[in-house]
């Protein structure tokens, strides 16, 4: 009889993983984020629990977009108070701040359930070329 494996805490190994966004489609780019945070590339995936790695992510503000998102693309949010809509496009959100732009787009692709909290806390976006992680990725 074939058994079945299941994933135990010992077997994870937390893998770093450093993705430079310049001049990459932002849906590119959150694709391959999301698929290390949840594990997929690893034989061992297991959706119940969190296997995926660490990424961190370079240049997010030299991320590319196509058509016409810089401008018609809107980022709504709510303050909970009469009157506290919030609507902000795509071009003023990477001026202001362009980690944002690719945690929005990574928390999009996370499925929803109890560990998407958790995995995306393993995301580490930066505006530069420049982050804290080197000693980590083996730079």
């Amino acid at each position: 009889m074939k058994k079945t494996y299941a994933v135990r805490r010992k077997d994870i190994k937390e893998d770093w993983h450093l993705i430079d966004a310049s001049d990459q489609v932002l849906g590119r780019v959150a694709t391959r984020a999301a698929t290390l945070l949840l594990g997929k590339d690893k034989p061992n995936f297991s959706a119940n629990i969190n296997v995926g790695g660490k990424v961190v992510v370079v240049n997010a503000e030299k991320v590319a977009v196509t058509g016409k998102k810089l401008i018609s693309k809107k980022y709504y949010r709510h303050s909970g108070y009469p009157g506290g809509f919030k609507e902000e496009t795509l071009q003023s959100l990477l001026e202001r701040k362009p980690e944002e732009v690719i945690k929005k787009a990574v928390w999009g692709m996370l499925p929803v359930n109890k560990l998407r909290r958790k995995r995306i806390l393993n995301l580490y976006v930066y505006k530069g070329l420049e982050h804290p992680h080197k000693a980590q990725l083996g730079n």
